[in-house]
């Protein structure tokens, strides 16, 4: 009997080791760490000493926000580039670049430069934002083996990362100005230069921004609701797709809904996540490569591979340009790179390699994460035979309106067939609108069907 007994613990024993292994949580940062934010470190978690030859300087707090500035305004118009990178001299600039920024040289080495202008630690966020990351960093874990995190409120999770998964939460988190209607154009760009644009109307909120207030049933899980509308041409006019994005999307999966105008039904879209062609791209960028990266981090290995000094496409005034076509934006191979910016920044880098036995047309990925906004800045993507094929860029700049570092701009080269695909919005009207309130209702399948009467 008392064998008997003693097989039985032994057994309740080892379910409950590996109910504590499913279920555990990754050790929390120390509060001695935690102290550092707001003093050496910035309240998002940069370093807030510049570096050690002064080319990247102190951080002093940003760009103050005007509710009422036109955030496109260039205030850095009176700089001219220190010097520019070419094919001919990138070999001296090496330690500061990626390799699918040298890629580019050697793929487009009459063409393709890079203007370095001095360095300005633009990024600024609602007081509210950074007292939410010093709150989650003493509480914030990750679950899951890091698909999903527990004590977490609505941004940056870690602003003292831990490993490379901690990092690309902090991106796929990020305060993107709590809700915004977006007005754009997504340009697959051919090898020649032609190009025929596809424009949309997105808008994205996260859920403490809804009119309503914070549900704890209903947006349970729920990192922001998005939807993105096709305004043209008339064939795609009318096709919707809305998202619920996810929190853990291992447990609780995207959920997304497509609206086909032709014929007028709405279906489930489980297929919107990983490498499955995202919407209006022709087949240049997969759901995942959307806002560079986003959704389940399950198929990879993440590694952090430290910190280090990069040029970054950043202070992107001269792209916002709202007088600047698209005509004078695309030329054949990448996009004119006289109206580009890049500054050196320091970024975490983080690798990512697929997981035995899962599939993805990506096999290793590289990440280049700016530390003073958490967006990532650039990526490498390569394929199956551990071949470069596609190199990402944001180009970012700090919302004054709205307090926020966002994309104005990004692009996506294949290195292969010489396609490249750009999100533009200089030709629309209100390209951004930010703090509209939006109903939870807008977000519901019920309302894709109304949209198409």
């Amino acid at each position: 009997m008392q064998v008997k007994n003693m097989k039985t613990l032994t057994l309740i024993s080892q379910l409950l080791t590996l109910s504590l292994i499913s279920f555990s949580t990754w050790a929390k940062v120390p509060d001695a760490q935690v102290a550092k934010l707001g003093t050496l470190l910035t309240p998002m978690g940069a370093e807030m000493a510049g570096n050690k030859n002064g080319r990247i300087p102190k951080y002093s707090g940003g760009l103050k926000q005007d509710i009422n500035a036109n955030p496109m305004t260039d205030v850095f118009a009176h700089e001219k580039p220190l010097f520019v990178i070419t094919h001919a001299n990138m070999q001296q600039h090496q330690a500061h670049l990626t390799p699918g920024q040298m890629a580019l040289f050697n793929k487009y080495p009459k063409t393709y430069e890079m203007p370095i202008y001095k360095t300005h630690r633009t990024a600024s966020y609602p007081q509210s934002i950074y007292d939410k990351a010093l709150k989650n960093a003493s509480q914030t874990q990750l679950v899951d083996g890091g698909n999903g995190m527990v004590n977490f409120d609505e941004s940056v999770p870690f602003a003292i990362p831990q490993s490379g998964l901690e990092v690309i939460w902090n991106h796929v988190s990020r305060f993107r100005g709590g809700s915004v209607e977006r007005n754009l154009a997504l340009l697959p760009v051919q090898a020649n230069g032609q190009y025929n644009a596809v424009k949309a109307r997105a808008q994205l909120t996260a859920p403490q921004y809804l009119i309503e207030k914070f549900d704890a049933k209903k947006d349970d899980n729920i990192l922001f609701y998005y939807t993105s509308s096709i305004k043209s041409p008339a064939r795609l006019t009318g096709n919707v797709l809305l998202v619920h994005e996810t929190i853990d999307q291992v447990n609780q999966p995207r959920k997304a809904w497509a609206y086909n105008a032709g014929q007028r039904r709405v279906r489930r879209s489980p297929q919107v996540a990983y490498d499955a062609p995202s919407q209006a791209s022709d087949g240049l960028r997969t759901s995942d490569q959307i806002d560079i990266y986003n959704g389940a981090p399950n198929k990879y290995h993440w590694k952090l591979m430290g910190k280090k000094e990069i040029y970054i496409p950043y202070n992107a005034y001269k792209l916002a340009d709202e007088n600047l076509k698209y005509a004078n934006i695309i030329q054949p191979g990448h996009m004119n790179q006289d109206v580009s910016r890049y500054e050196l920044h320091r970024v975490w880098h983080v690798e990512a390699t697929l997981k035995e036995g899962e599939r993805h047309i990506y096999a290793k990925r590289s990440y280049y994460i700016d530390e003073d906004s958490w967006q990532i800045a650039s990526a490498d993507h390569y394929d199956n035979h551990n071949i470069l094929w596609r190199v990402s860029e944001g180009h970012a700049m700090q919302f004054v309106n709205a307090n926020t570092l966002w994309y104005i701009a990004s692009s996506n080269y294949d290195l292969l067939s010489g396609r490249y695909l750009l999100e533009l919005n200089n030709e629309e009207r209100n390209p951004f609108n930010f703090g509209n309130k939006m109903k939870r209702k807008q977000f519901t399948a019920g309302a894709l069907r109304r949209s198409g009467r």
